[in-house]
């Protein structure tokens, strides 16, 4: 069984809140670790928000429900009421995330029975303890910057992987890829995407994040592969011009993670192309729609050659 680090944060920031709201003698001081165990979250931009939105929650449920019970009396009847009214000015408030922590405090005030200073002041308290708690223990988070590290180079592997095949399919006209690496890469970049969010919410500080603009390119190059594969899976011969364009795919996957590389590259390509307009025309439909495809394929390329 493994034990996640949110986990640990969660169990820990609980037992401090109810030990702090039991060392000032608080009525009601396990409810500070409830109010804690609601508050963890994955992110500090999370945690503040949840934090302040249940904040305003149990402050306006505090008044809210004091004002009403004194009004209709401590009868269960008035809580259908409360909550007629109380849930849905968290939703227009935006605070609606608060309502499962605010009714740990208007219990409070059911079973209290009474309103006085001193039972406010404990209320306050038993918030200000749960609430900061959480804010505290969850201000810690640990580095994702190994993680993020792993998704770039499994990235990296699996487009080389990609413009490997493409390049063995172009020059030798059959393969047995059944490619597996192109929707592993959506996977890994939809994964990459969630932990570029989750950094960046955690460091709300940086105005950049350079995982953030690589995946972007990356995520473009996924694109274009994709486009790609449909012109190259119609060219049904082994011909000069895919043979060449092929050499230059492999030689962009053994140089992909060489930006310095882009101008050389550009040259290559063009080249290539002006190899294909002083070609004859082709003799037979055939030949046509395969240098057609090829013609789409190089295009692609000139875009995918722009991300690096």
């Amino acid at each position: 069984m493994k034990i996640g680090f949110r986990t640990i944060k969660t169990a820990v920031g609980v037992s401090i809140s109810v030990l702090l709201a039991q060392m000032l003698q608080l009525e009601y001081y396990s409810s500070a670790g409830i109010l804690t165990l609601l508050c963890i979250q994955k992110s500090r931009k999370q945690s503040v928000h949840a934090v302040v939105s249940r904040m305003f929650a149990c402050l306006a449920g505090l008044a809210a429900s004091t004002v009403l019970f004194q009004l209709m009396g401590y009868h269960p009847y008035a809580f259908l009421v409360y909550l007629l009214l109380f849930i849905p000015l968290c939703v227009r408030l935006r605070i609606q995330e608060g309502i499962a922590s605010s009714s740990v405090i208007v219990m409070h005030v059911y079973m209290h029975r009474a309103a006085d200073f001193a039972f406010f002041a404990n209320e306050l308290f038993v918030i200000a303890i749960g609430l900061g708690v959480a804010l505290l223990v969850n201000w810690y988070m640990p580095s994702i910057d190994k993680e993020l590290y792993r998704c770039k180079e499994e990235v990296d592997r699996l487009i080389s992987a990609i413009l490997h095949e493409i390049a063995l399919y172009l020059k030798e006209g059959i393969t047995l890829w059944d490619g597996k690496e192109l929707l592993l890469l959506g996977d890994v970049l939809q994964q990459a995407k969630r932990l570029v969010l989750l950094d960046m919410e955690n460091n709300g500080f940086r105005k950049s994040n350079s995982y953030e603009q690589n995946f972007e390119r990356k995520r473009k190059q996924y694109e274009i592969l994709e486009r790609m594969l449909p012109a190259i899976s119609l060219i049904n011969a082994k011909i000069d011009q895919g043979i060449r364009i092929g050499d230059f795919v492999e030689q962009l996957s053994l140089h992909l993670q060489n930006r310095d590389c882009k101008d050389e590259f550009s040259e290559v390509l063009r080249g290539i192309r002006e190899y294909h307009k002083k070609l004859p025309l082709p003799e037979s439909r055939s030949e046509f729609e395969n240098r057609a495809n090829l013609y789409a394929v190089a295009n692609e390329l000139e875009r995918f050659v722009d991300t690096m």
